[in-house]
């Protein structure tokens, strides 16, 4: 299993490579809405649960724009068809894809969470970063569980970016509100807050539920 999914890995960093669709597309996406959202809230900073919400509901956008883009290849190649005759474990498409998805997510915050930093937060807001990685991460790996189930959901209908958004935008509401709560102390205005560990309590167990879950029922997810 180890193989198949290092060689599912492979082959979608190389077609990122290659085609460079997804990733920059989700940058830009990030860097325009904070642009956007620089000069439609006319501000000179943000702070506190305002700035928490920009930012999650900013990266959750941007992920679902991942989600669209995870099996397109695999669609128009012929390359899902070929995976479901193959004699492999069907698992390892789900874990070599959010793997994928949960890599691409932590490149765009790597840029993302610069530019927010420059359009909209405070000076001195670098105090929240030794607490903000954790929490990034946290959700990276929830947000790459769902986005693989819906995408796997989505590629086997005409309606793909419909129902994309339809499914995953539910279903990370617990995720966002977590995520969020986490976050907005360390946006505190005049110095970052204490972070709260229940709300990481509440993203560590999201994201074990969901994966457990999706491992156990990817399989009939594939036959279906």
């Amino acid at each position: 299993m180890r193989t198949t999914i290092a060689a599912l890995i492979r082959k979608d960093l190389r077609a990122e490579l290659r085609t460079f669709e997804t990733v920059p597309a989700m940058l830009m996406f990030t860097v325009s809405a904070f642009v956007l959202f620089h000069f439609a809230l006319d501000r000179d900073d943000l702070a506190g649960d305002l700035a928490s919400g920009v930012l999650w509901v900013t990266l959750l956008l941007a992920a679902v724009l991942g989600m669209n883009r995870l099996f397109v290849s695999e669609r128009e190649q012929g390359g899902f068809d070929a995976f479901l005759l193959a004699p492999v474990d069907r698992t390892a498409m789900f874990v070599a894809k959010a793997t994928v998805l949960f890599g691409f997510l932590v490149l765009v915050e790597i840029v993302a969470v610069t530019a927010f930093t420059i359009l909209l937060l405070q000076p001195g807001i670098g105090q929240a970063f030794p607490e903000l990685p954790l929490v990034l991460l946290l959700a990276d790996i929830g947000l790459a569980v769902i986005g693989t189930l819906v995408a796997t959901l989505g590629i086997q209908t005409r309606a793909r970016d419909l129902i994309v958004p339809l499914l995953a935008l539910p279903l990370s509401v617990p995720l966002l509100i977590a995520a969020a709560n986490a976050t907005a102390p360390l946006f505190a205005r005049g110095g970052a807050g204490t972070l709260e560990a229940k709300w990481l309590a509440i993203l560590g167990l999201y994201d074990v539920v969901f994966s457990l879950l999706a491992y156990a029922v990817y399989d009939f997810l594939l036959e279906d």
